[in-house]
C-alpha cells in the first residue's frame, strides 16, 4: 500500500507548534501552498530525480545532505521508522540439516 506509492517531491517543514516533519508530495507548488496555508515555516522541499517511495526519498535526502539541525533529525527518525517497517515485511527462512533416514532393514517372514 503505502510502500508502493511513489512521490516526486520530498523535504521537511516546521509545523506551527514547532515540530519538524518529513513531507512528501507529487506537486511542489501545490504542497508549498498547502503548507503555507496551514501555518508551516522553514519549508524545505525539493524535487526528486525520479519517482521514489518514502524510504527511497528519505535515503536520497540523507545522501544529498540537504537537511541540517532539527530537519536532519526528523529525516533520520522517519528513515529509521521506514527501514524498520521494510525489514518487518521481510521473511527470514532458516532450515535445519535433514538427516537421512536409516537404511531399511530386510524383514523376513
Amino acid at each position: 500500500m503505502s510502500q508502493d506509492k511513489l512521490f516526486t517531491v520530498a523535504g521537511t517543514a516546521t509545523n506551527p507548534n514547532g515540530t519538524v516533519k518529513a513531507r512528501f508530495a507529487n506537486d511542489l507548488v501545490a504542497r508549498i501552498k498547502i503548507l503555507n496555508k496551514a501555518g508551516c515555516t522553514s519549508i524545505n522541499l525539493m524535487e526528486l530525480p525520479t519517482a521514489m517511495t518514502k524510504l527511497q526519498a528519505l535515503q536520497y535526502l540523507t545522501e544529498q545532505g540537504v537537511t541540517a539541525g532539527d530537519a536532519g533529525y526528523a529525516v533520520a527518525a522517519k528513515l529509521a521508522e521506514k527501514t524498520k517497517l521494510a525489514k518487518k515485511g521481510e521473511v527470514k527462512v532458516a532450515g535445519k540439516a535433514i538427516k537421512s533416514a536409516k537404511s531399511a532393514q530386510k524383514v523376513t517372514a
